[in-house]
């Protein structure tokens, strides 16, 4: 089976809704370091994870990772191109996404930022119009 970058997008997305829970967001705000790069081996190692892979392609690899800050998705990708559109198609389904040059970490807003002191690169909020019954992107919405 070939695999399309919609259906790595809607993996991907699938994969957030899984580790997204409802969670408070913090207003911490750390210095931002220099963006990582590497492999997805080598990010995951930067973040203390180890990678348990979900997609091992040529255009993308894709591994759910947890460390002490939480639990994300980690993808790497061949392309800037492929990148840009996995991340169009996916930022869909909301959630919060930290950007480096060829590589996203996916998860809660908490577990993002966490990663964000590590790895750098640059915090990004997926659509809350494609949530119904409410966003996770935004906590108020959410009784429970």
């Amino acid at each position: 089976m070939k695999v399309t970058r919609p259906m790595l997008a809607a993996a991907g997305a699938a994969a957030v809704f899984a580790l997204a829970g409802c969670g408070s967001g913090g207003d911490e705000k750390a210095a931002v370091p220099e963006t990582a790069t590497g492999s997805l081996e080598h990010l995951a190692a930067e973040v203390k994870c180890k990678p348990n892979m979900q997609t091992d392609a040529d255009e993308i690899r894709q591994a759910l990772c947890k460390n002490t800050d939480g639990k994300f998705v980690l993808a790497t990708f061949a392309t800037d191109r492929g990148q840009a559109e996995w991340l169009s198609g996916a930022k869909d389904y909301g959630g919060y996404y930290l950007v480096g040059r060829k590589w996203v970490a996916v998860g809660q807003e908490k577990t993002v930022t966490a990663l964000q002191s590590t790895l750098g690169g640059t915090m990004e909020e997926g659509s809350a119009h494609m949530n119904p019954g409410g966003s996770h992107n935004n906590s108020g919405s959410h009784h429970g």
